[in-house]
C-alpha cells in the first residue's frame, strides 16, 4: 500500500453470503496494518475463511467509539494503515463508523471505502417501491412521545422510508405504522437477505402486521412506501389568501405565494383570490 492511498478504509463485509466479499477488500484487509472490527470474535472468523492470517484487530463499538476512534487516528497519524468492518454491511451505515471517519477528516487522513452489501440499500432495491428520493430513519424510538413524533413524521413522508426492526418488535412496529400511516400504506418487509432463508414479503401495512405477527428468526428490514399528497381543499386555499390579502397582498401576489406555499394550481388559487377579494370589498363600508 502506498503513501499516497489513503490510510483509513472501510470496508464492506457480507451480509449473509460470503461469497459477496469483494475481491479488492481481501487485499486491503491483508495489507493494511491493523483491521479496527465491531466484534474481532466475528471479525477473526471471517479473515480466517478468507485466508487472512496475522491481522492484529482493535475492537471499535458503538459504546466505545468516540475513545477509539481517537485512539486510532493517533496511528494512522503516525503513519499506520486501518481498516474498519462491522459486523455485516457497509460501515457508518446503521453502523458504527461515522465518528472514526469524521474524526480522520478532521486529522487530515485520507479516508476511502471498498463498497459492497449493505442490508438498507440492498432491501430498498428489490423492494420494488419508487427509488428516486428515500430516507433511512434505522431503528425507531422503542416507546414514548418520540416513538410517536417519529411515526408522525414518517405518516407524512413523501420519500420512500428504510427501516431496521428486530424480529420480536417487528409485528408491534407494523401495527403502528398501519395506526400512523393508515392501514393501505403499501409496504416489504425483507428477511435474511443472501442468506438461505431469503423472504420478501409485500403487502399493506396491515396485512404485513397480521402475517408477522408471530416473531419470525433473522435480521429484519422494513421498507415503506410514500404517501400520496393529497390536494389542499378550498377551505385551506381560501384561508391561506385571507391572510395574505389581510397583510395587504394583491390578489395575485396572495395567489402566487399560496399556490407555491401549499402546491397548489395556480389558476385554482387565483380564481379564489379574485372571488375572495371582492367579497371583502363588498363588506368594506
Amino acid at each position: 500500500m502506498s503513501d499516497s492511498e489513503p490510510r483509513l478504509w472501510l470496508v464492506a463485509t457480507p451480509i449473509g453470503n460470503l461469497a459477496d466479499i469483494a475481491p479488492r477488500a481481501v487485499e486491503v484487509l491483508s495489507a493494511v496494518s491493523f483491521v479496527a472490527c465491531e466484534d474481532t470474535r466475528r471479525t477473526g472468523l471471517l479473515l480466517q475463511r478468507l485466508g487472512i492470517a496475522g491481522q492484529p484487530l482493535v475492537a471499535m463499538h458503538e459504546h466505545n467509539e468516540a475513545t477509539v476512534a481517537a485512539e486510532i487516528v493517533q496511528r494512522l497519524t503516525a503513519g499506520e494503515t486501518a481498516a474498519y468492518v462491522t459486523d455485516a454491511g457497509l460501515p457508518a451505515i446503521s453502523d458504527p463508523g461515522q465518528r472514526l471517519v469524521a474524526a480522520a477528516a478532521a486529522a487530515g487522513i485520507g479516508v476511502s471505502a471498498v463498497p459492497g452489501p449493505s442490508a438498507p440499500v440492498t432491501a430498498l432495491a428489490i423492494s420494488g417501491l419508487p427509488t428516486d428520493r428515500w430516507i433511512m430513519e434505522g431503528f425507531l424510538p422503542r416507546k414514548g412521545t418520540v416513538r410517536s413524533q417519529r411515526l408522525e413524521g414518517i405518516a407524512a413522508e413523501q420519500r420512500t422510508v428504510v427501516l431496521l426492526e428486530s424480529p420480536r418488535r417487528l409485528g408491534a412496529t407494523l401495527g403502528d405504522l398501519a395506526e400512523a400511516c393508515g392501514a393501505d400504506r403499501r409496504a416489504v418487509v425483507v428477511r435474511e437477505l443472501t442468506k438461505l432463508h431469503e423472504e420478501v414479503a409485500r403487502g399493506t401495512v396491515a396485512e404485513l402486521a397480521a402475517q408477522f405477527a408471530e416473531p419470525p428468526k433473522g435480521e429484519i428490514v422494513v421498507v415503506l412506501g410514500p404517501t400520496t399528497p393529497q390536494p389542499p381543499s378550498d377551505k385551506q386555499i381560501t384561508a391561506e389568501l385571507h391572510r395574505e390579502l389581510e397583510a395587504g397582498a394583491t390578489p395575485r401576489d396572495a395567489a402566487t405565494n399560496v399556490a407555491k406555499r401549499l402546491g397548489a394550481a395556480r389558476n385554482r388559487t387565483y380564481r379564489i383570490s379574485t372571488e375572495l377579494a371582492r367579497s371583502l370589498d363588498d363588506q368594506m363600508p
